[in-house]
């Protein structure tokens, strides 16, 4: 199975690499996703990869994507860190107040420790994301496979969201 989150990503980054080859880049700039790698933390029963990020500029706009992977037999998850036009994009969801429930999936937007959460949840495979907004262009999200719906909000919480958000710069 493709996870569509790295082929987005890596397509974004693909994209927009002539561009950022012609820009100086900053290091404080350059070293921001680091920042965000510490609060990928170990998760216990999970095997986790090492946390990796990315910081890209380009005129008008920034990204940086930190981002950890986490393997528990079968199981995966995928923990990141997300700044930028693809977060404020993806966070469109979590303001709407909305509520789907089919015999196949769901999706809901509530509120969690004062943040605003989108959760999706595919029941035949047990897969889904979990979103939290941290600011208006800056996000949390856990996506998850062949772990049960309760069990994925658990494991999101267990990032602290708020130390997340205090490590974004203003």
């Amino acid at each position: 199975m493709i996870d569509r989150r790295r082929a987005i990503r890596l397509a974004v980054a693909a994209a927009a690499l002539p561009v950022v080859w012609q820009l100086p880049l900053s290091v404080a700039h350059a070293q921001s996703f680091q920042r965000f790698l510490p609060l990928l933390i170990d998760l216990p029963g999970w095997t986790g990869e090492k946390p990796d990020g990315m910081a890209m500029e380009m005129p008008g706009n920034s990204i940086v994507t930190a981002t950890r992977e986490y393997r528990r037999g079968n199981a995966t998850l995928n923990a990141q860190v997300i700044t930028g036009p693809a977060a404020q994009g993806a966070l469109a969801a979590t303001g709407s107040g909305m509520k789907i429930e089919t015999a196949d999936m769901r999706m809901s937007t509530s509120t969690i420790d004062g943040l605003a959460v989108a959760r999706t949840f595919t029941v035949q495979d047990k897969s889904g994301a979990i979103l939290v907004a941290l600011g208006p262009s800056a996000m949390f999200s856990l996506s998850f496979n062949g772990v049960a719906e309760d069990e994925a909000l658990t494991l999101a919480k267990r990032f602290d969201w708020k130390t997340i958000q205090a490590a974004i710069p203003k």
